[in-house]
This record gives structure tokens, C-alpha cells and sequence, in this order.
């Protein structure tokens, strides 16, 4: 009855079946016994067959085990996998004895209830950790509440790639080998691109699980049934047009994609996340999922895992929202897909995102509200997922102001901005983030400034700069140094105009194909973010934005919908480590705030290459203010965009 998961995830055996000891033969219901080497957070799988036939299984059934090992003691519940088969998915936090006992909602079916197994887990050796640090543990809130760490304590700053349809078949798995000399192009999989940005650092993509509603058929991208419900707001099938006329852009104007039909967003097998509904046309029945598609993804989460990555998954976009809510009992059938997504993928390290509400608009979503009564629903009726992931969600703007914060968002776990806008005001939702509750959540932009993405929310001080210019670039860089330092200490997601991913196939339209925009020189800075930021190993961790110490923190005219012309500075409570920025056109400050007379080390730091430049010594005088050098080459006006750091010596 044992199923592989994936290579590298150890099937759970070595269990005593403490029903079969105590009947004194065996269950043939019961998984068969033999020997491995279970080891702390791999995933393990344990699969059970219903005795009874069910209408709805997926619906109808909870089906779950209580766990038992060192300091834990949690449900952990199972999801259905077609047919009769049920699946719970577990891990082991802690090396050391762990049991489990089979139950489910369903007392009289013998299949799923009465089962019982331990197993003895083994930690991992240092050697295999830096091998994968997804043997660490799953990724926590530092205790500070200010960032993320692993669970033995190690730092984990995100660096994320925006790949929202890299769940379908437009990044397909192709279970084929890649090496690391692969250069993006026509035909890529989801492994060539995972070892292309893991070798440049990356540790994370965002991926949206499904896109009910969308499919390449005769109904333009956004529209709506005959009851004037709208179905999808979807990104456009480039080449694909329904209709004569230049239709209308769902953000209001003229289109620039003319009357495209939707993306498809399909598995690699054609397969959709939910059945099609009888009564309304071209609606999900979100009361029957498609466990077939879900398997699909089984494969990419795994494969994240192995190769030491930790996505961002999310639950839908926005838009699948009016029909679901219109045509079902949206809190319900909502919150039992939350659930199945959390049982399915809660034993891989991830974030979780309940929903991907980029934007909020009236006719192609439902409101933030009401996406977080069905969330707090989902709370109220499963819990947190039993292994700690953390759960956020990306926003349009800020957490904060569309959701709230504290007990208005009691499943919240972390704040993010993003979207919109993309310029320096982000930095004020952040810092607000930053200082917002007791005990604090960590916060990050989850949708900063895209590289080659022409649109009007991504046109910093109303510039659109060539696709992969110089500008574009630094623009991309910008948002990076500009948000993290303004308390985005969780990490950073990149992103460019293939978010969508238009593969394989299919002609290049508005937003280039993945490959070309995966060699975007943007992504290159990513990882001197983090050498930068990590640059005093974990003391990141304690610093917080304190931008009225920097005089003049913004050069004369540099505009508030820019990224010229503005500082940024993190420092220490104890004033003895500051990290700097200075965006392109920034004005050479003085710093205030810092110990009297005390003398620091100052090197600047060069963001587009990651290389320091040699040390020297400043002293903060009788006031505790820092005049700063002019920057390199002798300009007391930033040529290009510079970083800093200040330790007391």
C-alpha cells in the first residue's frame, strides 16, 4: 500500500501496527512493514484505503493521524487522492520516537480509522545540512518577530523568483536531467530554471497552486456569464484572438493585448485543478477537486525540496473569487481547498499564501474582507498547519491597510507590500510594518518593480526604460536594497514581465517569453542583496529602519513616485552596526544618532557587483553625527546607486 512521493523522500515504514499486535494478525488495510532510515524533516507518506464508497470524498471526508514525538503533539490531517485512497503526509521535527494513530469523521469505515504506527527518526550531520538546508527544518519567525530563520536557528533570507504559472504546464516537469551550464531558451522545464536560479543564488519562487476558470477557449481573457458574474480576469494567450474589436484593458482603457483569450493553465497532462460545473458554464465546481492535477504539482514541490528551496504557494488569484462565491458556500468549499493545499504540501518547508490579492478591484475579485472571513473559517476549523509554515499572503499594497492586523487577521503571519506602488512609497507601508504590532511580524515585498515589464503601475517617476537597460536594471536593484532596508528583513522577491510565463509554443506578446526574461541581468544583484545584508552573519536580524537620521534623506527634487534620489538606513539599538543605501542621484549625508565620540569602520559596498571597497575610519562627534565621504570617485551626488556599512570599532 506504500506510494513513492518522490526521489530522495523516504517512504514510511519501520511502523509497529499496534492494531494488528493487539488483534494478534495483520490488517490487510494497513501499510506493509519494513526497514528504513527515517531522518528528521523528509517527507514521509502514509496511505490508507476507504472500506466505504463516498459521493463526495472530498468533501465528505476528514480523514487525519494524531502525531506523537519530542516536543509534539498535533493532528495532522490526511487529503483525498482519488478513488478510495487517502493520504496523510508527515514529517518528523525532532530525531527521536514518534507515533501516530489513524482517525477520520467517517467512525465506521475500517479503512480509516484504527491504524496506528512509530517510527525512530535520525537527525542529519552538519555536512548534509549545508548540502540542503531544507534539513534544518522548516522555515520559523525569528524570535524578534522581525525575520526568518530556519528551525535549528540559521538565518533564512528569501531570495524569490516570481514564477506564478510555474505550477502548470508552462514550466513542465520533465523528470530529465539539467546541468549547471544550461542557458535559458525554447523548451525549458521547471528543473532547468530551478538550477538556473539556484545557482544564482535564489532560495525561493512564488507559485500560485491553481487558476480555476481559465482556459484558451472562445471568451476573452476577462469576462463575465450571462448572470453578469465575472469568471476570470486572466493573463492573455498572446496570438490567440476571440474577436474582432481591441476590447478593453481590465485595469480600465484601452487594451493593449486587444480581445486574447485566457491563458491556459492546465498540468502537464491536460489536466484541470477542479472538475467543470453542470450548472454553470465555463465555473469550477470548487466542490470537486482534481486530485490528477494536484499530482502534477506533488512532482515540483518535491523536487523544490530536494534541491533546498522553500516556495511561496498560493492558494488562486483574486479573480476566481466572484463565481466561487456566487454559485457556492464560499467560507466552506473555500477553506476545505485551504486545507487540501496545507494537508498536501504541509510537510515540505514553504510559505504558504492564502491568496494572491494583487489587486482589489470590484467586478474580478471579492473583497480583502471577505477572502479573510474565509481564511479566519479555515482557522477556526483546522487550526495552523500542524508544522509551523508560515502564513502571509501577497496584497495589493500592504497587509495592514487591505486586511488589518492583529485580531482582525488572527491566521496572519507575516505582513507583505507589494504591487502597487512600485516606487519609494513602499518604503512607508514597510517601515509602518515594521513597527506595527507587539510582538511584531516580519514583512517583505512580495511585488516590487519588475524588470521589462511596460505597464503603468511599473513606471517609476512615469519612466519606462528599455527592457534589460541599464535603467531597467537599476530599478529592479533599487526596490531590492530600498525595501529590505525600510524593515523588509524576511528577504525579497524578484520579479520580471514573465511572470506569467508565456512558454514554449507560444507567440511572444506583450511580456516576453520566460527564457529571454529569466537572463535579465536583474536577477544577478539578488545575491550580493544578500551578501550585503548577511555581511555580519545574523545581526541583520536586530536592526531596524530609522530614516530621520539621515539629513538630507532625500536629494532636492528627487520625486516620492521615484527610485532616485533617496537614502536608507537599518541600525542597531545599541547604535553599533548600520547598513546603508543610496539609490542613483542620491545626496552624500550626514548621519545622526550614534555613540559621541566614538570611532566606526565605514567600507562602501558596490550593489551591481558585490565587491567592498577598502575600509577607513569616521568618528561621530560630540553629538553622535557621522559626516559621510563623498561617494567613490570624488561626487558628493551619487553617479549610480551605492551601499555602506558603519561598525563600531
Amino acid at each position: 500500500m506504500w506510494q513513492p512521493v518522490q526521489r530522495l523522500m523516504v517512504i514510511l515504514l519501520a511502523l509497529t501496527f499496534m492494531v494488528s499486535v493487539l488483534a494478534g494478525c495483520a490488517n490487510p488495510n494497513q501499510p506493509e512493514t519494513d526497514v528504513t532510515n527515517i531522518r528528521t524533516w523528509q517527507v514521509q507518506e502514509l496511505v490508507f484505503r476507504a472500506q466505504k464508497t463516498y459521493t463526495n470524498p472530498y468533501m465528505d471526508v476528514d480523514v487525519w493521524v494524531r502525531l506523537q514525538g519530542p516536543d509534539f503533539d498535533k493532528r495532522v490531517y490526511g487529503f483525498w487522492d482519488g478513488d478510495n485512497r487517502f493520504v496523510v503526509r508527515l514529517i518528523a521535527t525532532n530525531a527521536g520516537q514518534w507515533q501516530w494513530t489513524l482517525q477520520s469523521n467517517q467512525p465506521d469505515d475500517s479503512g480509516l480509522n484504527g491504524q496506528s504506527g512509530e517510527y525512530t527518526a535520525r537527525d542529519w550531520r552538519e555536512t548534509e545540512k549545508r548540502e540542503n538546508p531544507n534539513r534544518r527544518g522548516f522555515v520559523r519567525v525569528t524570535d524578534n518577530g522581525h525575520a526568518l530563520q530556519y528551525a535549528d536557528g540559521t538565518p533564512f533570507f528569501m531570495l524569490g523568483d516570481t514564477w506564478l504559472a510555474g505550477s502548470t504546464w508552462r514550466l513542465p516537469f520533465r523528470n530529465a536531467s539539467t546541468s549547471d551550464d544550461y542557458i535559458p531558451g525554447p523548451g525549458i522545464g521547471f528543473e532547468d530554471a530551478v538550477n538556473y536560479r539556484k545557482n544564482q543564488g535564489f532560495n525561493s519562487v512564488s507559485m500560485i497552486a491553481s487558476f480555476p476558470n481559465w482556459d484558451s477557449d472562445r471568451n476573452p481573457s476577462t469576462h463575465a456569464d450571462q448572470n453578469g458574474i465575472y469568471l476570470r480576469n486572466a493573463w492573455e494567450k498572446f496570438g490567440y484572438d476571440v474577436a474582432d474589436g481591441q476590447g478593453t484593458d481590465a485595469s480600465g482603457g484601452l487594451s493593449y493585448w486587444g480581445t486574447y483569450t485566457a491563458k491556459n493553465m492546465r498540468d502537464e497532462y491536460g489536466h484541470l485543478p477542479f472538475a467543470l460545473s453542470a450548472e454553470h458554464q465555463g465555473v469550477s465546481d470548487f466542490r470537486r477537486i482534481n486530485p490528477d492535477y494536484f499530482r502534477s504539482l506533488d512532482k515540483k514541490m518535491a523536487y523544490l525540496s530536494e534541491e533546498g528551496l522553500v516556495p511561496l504557494l498560493e492558494t488562486i488569484r483574486r479573480d476566481a473569487g466572484p463565481s466561487w462565491h456566487a454559485y457556492f458556500d464560499f467560507n466552506q468549499t473555500f477553506a476545505r481547498y485551504v486545507q487540501y493545499l496545507i494537508a498536501r504540501y504541509g510537510a515540505y518547508n514553504m510559505v504558504f499564501s492564502g491568496i494572491h490579492l494583487d489587486w482589489v478591484p470590484e467586478d474580478f475579485s471579492l473583497t480583502a474582507e471577505q477572502f479573510n472571513q474565509a481564511l479566519t473559517y479555515h482557522l477556526e476549523q483546522y487550526g495552523r498547519p500542524p508544522f509551523g509554515q508560515i502564513h502571509t499572503v501577497l496584497i495589493d499594497r500592504a497587509t495592514h491597510t487591505t486586511l488589518g492586523y492583529g485580531d482582525q487577521v488572527p491566521w496572519l503571519d507575516m505582513h507583505s507590500v507589494g504591487n502597487k506602488p512600485r516606487d519609494h512609497r513602499v518604503g512607508k507601508n514597510l517601515r509602518a510594518q515594521f513597527y506595527l504590532e507587539h510582538p511584531p511580524k516580519p514583512t517583505m515585498n512580495f511585488e516590487p518593480y519588475y524588470t521589462g515589464w511596460l505597464h503603468e503601475i511599473n513606471k517609476p517617476a512615469g519612466e519606462e526604460p528599455e527592457a534589460n537597460s541599464p535603467r531597467d536594471i537599476y530599478f529592479s536593484r533599487a526596490q531590492m536594497y530600498g525595501s529590505v532596508l525600510s524593515g523588509g528583513l524576511a528577504g525579497h522577491v524578484h520579479g520580471t514581465a514573465a511572470y506569467d510565463i508565456t512558454t514554449t509554443g507560444e507567440p511572444e506578446g506583450a511580456r516576453p517569453h520566460i527564457w529571454e526574461a529569466l537572463k535579465y541581468q536583474s536577477a544577478e544583484f539578488m545575491r550580493h542583496l544578500k551578501t550585503f545584508v548577511l555581511s555580519e552573519g545574523s545581526r541583520y536580524r536586530d536592526l531596524a529602519p530609522v530614516v530621520d537620521d539621515i539629513l538630507p534623506r532625500k536629494a532636492p527634487n528627487a520625486p516620492d513616485d521615484g527610485l532616485d534620489g533617496w537614502s536608507y538606513m537599518l541600525r542597531s539599538a545599541e547604535r553599533d552596526l548600520a547598513l546603508l543605501y543610496f539609490e542613483n542621484a542620491a545626496v552624500s549625508p550626514q548621519l545622526a544618532g550614534f555613540k559621541a565620540g566614538a570611532p566606526y569602520t565605514f567600507m562602501w559596498y558596490q550593489p551591481a557587483t558585490g565587491e567592498w571597497l577598502s575600509p577607513i575610519t569616521l568618528i561621530a562627534n560630540a553629538a553622535g553625527n557621522i559626516r559621510l565621504p563623498e561617494f567613490p570617485g570624488g561626487n558628493s551626488i551619487a553617479q549610480h546607486d551605492w551601499a555602506a556599512k558603519l561598525i563600531a570599532r
